[in-house]
């Protein structure tokens, strides 16, 4: 198994990167959180399609995927990313930006459904297997005051609508076991987003006429959570490389253990990052809380990380 980049995947990432430093700057995020008909700005989404994104797995594989998603963790792109990149089979428009599909566990209680007001489609992973329900048939409350802002979400009032069928049980368990992975990938962004929001803070600000990077205690958390977040690297990369077919591990085993410690990062990170910006982390004017605010999101998207862990004890 190897994790050096090529000079492709490099190129792929410092692409990408530049397209979301022009396209998705921190005022746009902030500017998002404002508007009141939704957090996805339509234009903007339909870029990401047109620079391939919704298309990556298909068109380049998990690996390539992986190091896209990460990009768009990094730069707290808001909107179902993972749903509508795994629904391309099945959604037209959906590879170009035009119908956006969004997430609906039904395994879950109660019901929930994320970005409800400016999903065209939802996408549930059942037993049976891969079902689409139009979202004009999905009675639903969304929640006043979600804890990440940029992202929405719903409670959906029973019975569920039955939906449309696309696909057998055996390939919702394949999509679920990417939706899985590419989570973990937003989840490491968020992880290194974080850190390097953290890190950049610990040298510009002074106290006692140094910079607080030079305390001890300060290298000490943003050297655990460059650690965690490298450590999650590796676990994504190596169930990417898993998923194509490029190693010898069962891939969704993988996708569990990336999930666990993509998730853990995103999580440790973002907590520590705000501890690292002092009392001015936790408010609204400061970026560091949007990025624990996303990290506990993404946990709880496709199975939180008890539930990974728990299926990971399962196999040992």
């Amino acid at each position: 198994m190897d994790f050096w980049l090529s000079d492709d995947e490099r190129d792929l990432q410092d692409g990408i990167r530049s397209f979301l430093r022009g396209r998705f700057p921190i005022d746009v995020v902030r500017a998002l959180e404002e508007q009141p008909s939704g957090v996805i700005d339509r234009q903007r989404w339909r870029e990401l399609a047109d620079t391939g994104v919704f298309t990556i797995v298909n068109d380049m594989g998990m690996r390539a995927a992986t190091l896209v998603f990460e990009e768009l963790g990094r730069s707290l792109v808001a909107g179902p990313l993972v749903a509508t990149t795994l629904a391309t089979p099945w959604v037209p428009g959906a590879a170009t930006g035009d119908t956006i599909v969004a997430s609906l566990e039904t395994d879950e209680h109660p019901v929930l459904v994320d970005h409800p007001e400016q999903a065209d489609q939802f996408m549930s992973l059942t037993a049976d297997g891969v079902v689409l329900v139009p979202a004009a048939d999905v009675r639903r409350r969304t929640v006043p005051m979600p804890l990440d802002t940029l992202t929405p979400v719903a409670i959906v009032d029973l019975p569920l609508p039955g939906g449309t069928t696309v696909a057998d049980a055996a390939e919702a368990a394949r999509v679920r076991r990417d939706a899985v992975l590419l989570t973990s990938a937003l989840q490491l962004g968020v992880a290194l987003g974080a850190t390097e929001l953290s890190q950049q803070y610990a040298i510009e600000r002074e106290q006692f006429g140094r910079p607080i990077g030079s305390f001890q205690a300060v290298k000490h958390l943003l050297a655990d959570m460059l650690t965690k977040a490298e450590v999650a690297r590796s676990a994504v990369y190596a169930a990417a490389c898993a998923v194509d077919g490029a190693s010898d591990d069962d891939a969704t085993r993988a996708a569990s253990v990336a999930k666990v410690m993509a998730g853990e990062a995103a999580l440790f990170c973002g907590k520590s990052g705000i501890q690292v910006h002092g009392g001015m982390g936790f408010t609204w004017e400061v970026h560091a809380q949007r990025y624990w605010k996303r990290a506990v999101a993404l946990d709880n998207s496709y199975g939180i990380i008890d539930h990974h862990a728990a299926a990971l004890a399962a196999t040992l």
